[in-house]
């Protein structure tokens, strides 16, 4: 690319003010990728760290709004347990609270929980790593997050649920992040869960019905099995969605992903269209230039190629450039109380399509060359 190569050197000017546009968006792709990934994580991620093939839902339930509407029955999980592919079946319960935790030195920590309430001795039970499992023999028990904990809610601290005035005690903390609908989970034997999805403050009597209800029915396949929704729904009368189906059931998830997700390819649309308008502009400009190659024996593919290349250099470049910004920049928003992570993988898949759509967008204005008339050309400076 020699002829790529000496333009790049002696309009230096124009080129580092594309790379300049090319290297913001590519901060911004960064910028959008680490907040989408902080979204779904703040979103999603105690479903995703879930033991759970499927979740079954109450057949009469809205999708968009499943984990919040919907209740099964315990006849409705042992139908599921006994379909074939099913290594095991749980009731699975979810509730959104508020209250505030109280510790023994007096101090007092405002907590909004999403309740997942299971079964204790079930695969649906958390690992802590500090303190102790769940025990249906201490339903009061319950295992938070460990991005709770970090807040100052420790283990031994009475969660106090306003409203009803349900008290629970910290027994263990996770690891992880485990958040649902941007609230904190927290991990409740099944028999509390169903006494405050029920509004039963202590001492009230919780009706029979409500003794054997749930959420939905979580399903773990057995291994190398596929499950067979259509044939369980219609023996349960439910309606399975898949683990990763069921995150667009929680609040706000599929309205926060799509928003970012169309801003994120308007993105990469304008790249290519401001990189082609660039690579047309400049071919234009250069069109005597060009012809006198053409005239001199070289070929129109050539001359593509030697384009695209010199494309290639300013979009591979300028990527690198906005990519490490935004990798600088998001270091500092991780920090922060923002919904924010970056993550290897999105943020090289997005430099990869912003490179290669900038690519297409200098392909599309090169083909210009493959038309210029050197005689005509060449005649025009006479």
């Amino acid at each position: 690319m020699f002829l790529g190569a000496r333009e790049l050197l002696f309009a230096r000017g124009h080129f580092s003010l594309m790379g300049a546009v090319v290297a913001l968006i590519a901060l911004l792709v960064v910028l959008l990728s680490g907040l989408s990934t902080g979204l779904v994580n703040d979103g999603v991620s105690g479903l995703q760290r879930l033991p759970v093939t499927a979740f079954a839902f109450d057949d009469d339930t809205k999708t968009d709004s499943a984990f919040s509407r919907s209740v099964v029955s315990f006849d409705q999980v042992a139908d599921w347990a006994d379909q074939p592919g099913v290594a095991e079946a749980a009731p699975f319960g979810n509730a959104l609270v508020n209250g505030s935790a109280t510790g023994g030195d007096g101090r007092t920590v405002p907590v909004d929980l999403a309740l997942f309430g299971v079964p204790a001795g079930s695969f649906l039970a958390p690992e802590p790593v500090e303190g102790n499992r769940l025990d249906d023999g201490d339903p009061a028990g319950i295992v938070i997050s460990g991005t709770l904990a970090d807040q100052g809610v420790r283990i031994g601290d009475t969660v106090v649920l306003d409203r009803i005035g349900t008290e629970l005690t910290v027994v263990g903390t996770l690891a992880e992040q485990h958040t649902y609908g941007h609230v904190d989970v927290a991990y409740v034997p099944l028999a509390t869960w169903q006494e405050v999805h029920a509004g039963a403050g202590p001492g009230d009597p919780l009706r029979e019905e409500a003794r054997s209800e749930a959420t939905a029915v979580a399903l773990l396949a057995e291994d190398g099995a596929q499950l067979d929704p259509a044939a369980g729904d219609d023996a349960a009368g439910t309606r399975t969605l898949t683990l990763e189906e069921s995150f667009g059931a929680s609040p706000g998830y599929t309205a926060e992903t799509s928003t970012l997700n169309l801003i994120e390819g308007f993105l990469y649309v304008i790249s290519a269209l401001v990189i082609g308008a660039f690579f047309t502009v400049w071919t234009i400009n250069r069109r005597h230039e060009l012809a006198v190659i053409r005239a001199m024996g070289g070929t129109a593919g050539y001359l593509v190629r030697d384009t695209v290349a010199q494309a290639a250099v300013v979009l591979v470049l300028a990527t690198a450039v906005g990519v490490l910004a935004g990798l600088g920049l998001g270091a500092l928003l991780a920090g922060s109380s923002m919904p924010f992570a970056l993550e290897a993988a999105p943020v090289a898949t997005a430099a990869a399509l912003l490179v290669l759509l900038g690519l297409l967008g200098a392909a599309a204005a090169a083909v210009r060359i493959a038309r210029i008339d050197p005689l005509t050309a060449l005649g025009g400076q006479r």
